[in-house]
């Protein structure tokens, strides 16, 4: 058996692989609270998290400072990586990736456009710029993926070239708008529009958490919703249309679900590239191609990575702080070259 045709044994079934991933992503995020520049046992992060210990210090510094830091990033892995598998399953290439292709640069541009110049709006602030800055991510986010799922699509299929094409350009006609906006912006906008280049959880805020769980939540129910005719778009937009399934309204469903996910969590971590390539080929190996279960695998899988990601920019150049996007670049430029690679070689023979 290669590493092609990794899968688990017959005898773990898709829930018990999904309580595994749990499990993992509990024992992450415990591991996440615990470290710092405080270091905390296990046990002193528990007795934190259930009021049983007497350290106010360490509650101080679990329960304020860390929690809701961590909890983003499990959101925003979720988030990334539901978005990855439904897009993935949408286009029919294992390649799309939300950062790859310029959906999360489009949220970016579009939140940060709101940032330099909400100011102009009558009582723009406050209130009204926290419900500004999703709305815009989530417009950006959801024109950008209708763009490159129109761009790369020829004679009815998805075209990996057209695709790639498709999100270069994507990228750099954002990240031109971006420093347009650097250029127009405050020093205080320049150093947020650093934020969302490089990606941090930095930000977190139990409202801002609440949000983003609750977009994430509702997307990935109603991804759950499309999971067979998902499944059934995989044997073509024809065959699936013969088996009753509306390719246009899902399509369009899609579009919007994938948005919705990828702009809650852009508007709070900035780009965090890769996570929704990685994830949904991690957890396709764990529960197979069947949306019923990839989708929570890829949430699962995508949430332990950015907490591991993020407890490992806050560590190891301590007390500065590395920026999360560039360690999860690090980590999925060279998985997708190997991707390109596989994909290159199967293609040849």
């Amino acid at each position: 058996m290669n590493a092609r045709t990794l899968t688990l044994p017959a005898a773990w079934p898709v829930a018990t692989t999904l309580g595994c991933l749990a499990a993992a992503l509990a024992m992450t995020v415990l591991l996440a609270l615990g470290s710092g520049a405080v270091a905390l046992s296990p046990g002193a992060v528990l007795a934190a998290l259930t009021g049983t210990g007497s350290d106010d210090g360490a509650a101080l510094v679990v329960r304020t400072l860390r929690l809701p830091r961590v909890m983003l990033g499990v959101i925003a892995g979720a988030g990334l990586g539901i978005a990855g598998a439904a897009m993935q399953g949408l286009m029919r290439n294992p390649l799309a990736d939300p950062g790859l292709i310029g959906v999360s640069s489009g949220a970016a541009l579009a939140a940060a456009a709101v940032v330099v110049l909400g100011g102009l709006l009558p009582g723009a602030g406050g209130a009204l710029s926290a419900v500004l800055l999703p709305a815009a991510a989530f417009t950006g986010a959801a024109l950008t993926t209708a763009l490159v799922y129109a761009a790369s699509r020829q004679d009815g299929r998805s075209s990996v070239t057209r695709m790639l094409l498709s999100g270069i350009a994507i990228n750099a006609l954002t990240l031109s708008g971006i420093g347009l906006l650097m250029f127009m912006g405050s020093d205080a906008q320049v150093r947020q529009f650093t934020f969302w280049t490089l990606g941090s959880l930095a930000a977190a805020t139990w409202p801002g958490v609440a949000a983003a769980a609750a977009a994430t939540a509702v997307a990935l129910h109603a991804l759950l919703r499309r999971a067979g005719p998902l499944d059934a778009l995989a044997l073509g937009e024809a065959q699936a249309g013969h088996l009753g399934v509306d390719t246009a309204r899902l399509n369009r469903s899609c579009v919007l679900l994938i948005a919705l996910s990828v702009g809650a969590t852009t508007a709070l971590t900035g780009t965090l590239g890769f996570i929704g390539l990685i994830a949904p080929h991690l957890a396709r190996r764990l529960v197979g191609p069947a949306h019923a279960g990839l989708l929570p695998a890829s949430a699962l899988c995508g949430a332990v990575l950015v907490v591991l990601a993020d407890t490992a920019a806050r560590t190891w150049v301590a007390p500065a702080e590395l920026p999360i996007g560039v360690l999860t670049a690090l980590i999925g430029a060279p998985f997708f070259m190997m991707l390109l690679r596989s994909r290159a070689a199967r293609e040849l023979h």
